[in-house]
């Protein structure tokens, strides 16, 4: 059994096949995936989905390029749904300088938000991190400094692809490494950076419809395809996959305090 900690079903990719594509997870034994949110929109969508099919999870968040053109009402909103009970964690939200360099401020004003907000529902916080590693591993150092519970502060780096000093901070802040297809591509340098990073600091996820493993590189990812990532990650730290499955289901339950869930038919 595995668990997809990172995967946006509610997005237009999916609805010819949804359905379909959710029983093809689940029988693949990735039995139970969580939804990051980009906008209240999608968390709406994500809590239809998340009320439909066991074993769905959701996030709630103001994805950082988003953050553009979002209000404090917005964030009131955010801060509404962390109560609901299918809302494990605050994500995905971060800083992303590769797109729009024209709202930085603005957006590091609503991830210091989002990281106080997890701190305040003892939730994990789920990051998006492109091309702004220096100011994320910033910002999370000073809000937990300055938090007084500061300590409950931890979460995952989504989408992880180094170099090692991200991951070294990472840990050292008290986060989980989450991979996903990206780590299964040829010139992909994840392996090395993750060589000495513990098992108990590593989760997997697809980020589906994007960054399909390199079995389907370029098509549109599900998180079906978990076990491709699961694979190569057992090649990397010369384990089974069973073991992986294992160790990284443990790991997402105990972060995202999340029950076991036998697989099922539905």
């Amino acid at each position: 059994m595995f668990i997809d900690t990172h995967a946006h079903l509610y997005l237009p990719q999916f609805d010819q096949d949804r359905d379909e594509m959710i029983r093809r997870a689940f029988d693949a034994g990735v039995n139970r995936i969580i939804m990051p949110a980009i906008d209240i929109k999608s968390i709406e969508a994500a809590l239809v989905l998340a009320d439909q099919y066991d074993g769905l999870y959701v996030m709630s968040a103001i994805h950082p390029s988003d953050v553009k053109d979002a209000t404090d009402r917005d964030f009131e909103h955010i801060v509404a749904f962390c109560t609901h009970p299918k809302v494990v964690a605050v994500g995905e939200s971060g800083l992303d300088y590769y797109w729009d360099r024209t709202f930085d401020e603005k957006q590091q004003d609503f991830f210091r938000r989002h990281i106080r907000l997890s701190i305040e529902q003892n939730l994990p916080l789920v990051i998006h991190n492109r091309e702004a590693s220096e100011d994320v591993v910033r910002l999370l150092r000073e809000e937990k400094r300055a938090h007084p519970n500061g300590e409950r502060l931890r979460g995952i780096f989504h989408c992880f692809s180094g170099p090692a000093w991200v991951g070294e901070a990472a840990l050292d802040l008290g986060f989980h490494l989450g991979l996903g297809g990206v780590l299964t591509y040829k010139k992909s340098t994840i392996p090395e950076d993750i060589a000495h990073v513990p098992f108990d600091r590593l989760v997997l996820e697809t980020d589906a419809p994007f960054l399909a493993p390199q079995p389907r590189r370029g098509k549109r990812n599900e998180p079906s395809f978990l076990l491709w990532v699961a694979e190569k990650l057992a090649e990397v730290k010369k384990v089974s996959v069973s073991a992986i499955a294992e160790i990284t289901t443990k790991n997402a339950e105990i972060l995202f305090g999340i029950p076991p869930l036998e697989p099922k038919e539905f």
